[in-house]
């Protein structure tokens, strides 16, 4: 039983200091939260004007098409950390594999900008 103990000891301990750590985190804004809100604080801060319509209004096409290009192109270099990670092993095939994957990814940003995907005007 003891070398069960040993063995898990380092799990517990990381989720102990997890728990104490989220515990903290949820309980500090309530301490050293400023209690008396002003106007400054109240007012519109993420478009610059107060909020005059329904929230349920429609977006422009644009707003989505920018979020799904950034998560395509997000996701499209998350594959390079692990490529550069383990370049040395690959080799010529590797290489010459990325190059190719680097390639489409030039060409998609490439079509997305003639048609002016990326303009907001």
């Amino acid at each position: 039983m003891e070398i069960v103990v040993q063995e898990y000891l380092p799990v517990i301990i990381f989720l102990g200091l997890c728990i104490v750590i989220g515990l903290a985190l949820a309980v500090a804004p309530f301490l050293v939260a400023y209690r008396a809100p002003d106007a400054e604080k109240l007012s519109a801060y993420e478009c610059g004007f107060n909020a005059f319509d329904d929230s349920r209004m429609k977006f422009d096409v644009r707003f989505y098409l920018v979020a799904i290009l950034f998560i395509i192109f997000d996701l499209e270099v998350a594959f390079l950390f692990p490529w550069a990670v383990s370049f040395g092993n690959l080799g010529w095939v590797g290489f010459s594999s990325m190059m190719i994957f680097l390639a489409i990814l030039t060409v998609g940003f490439v079509y997305e900008w003639k048609k002016g995907a990326l303009e907001w005007d």
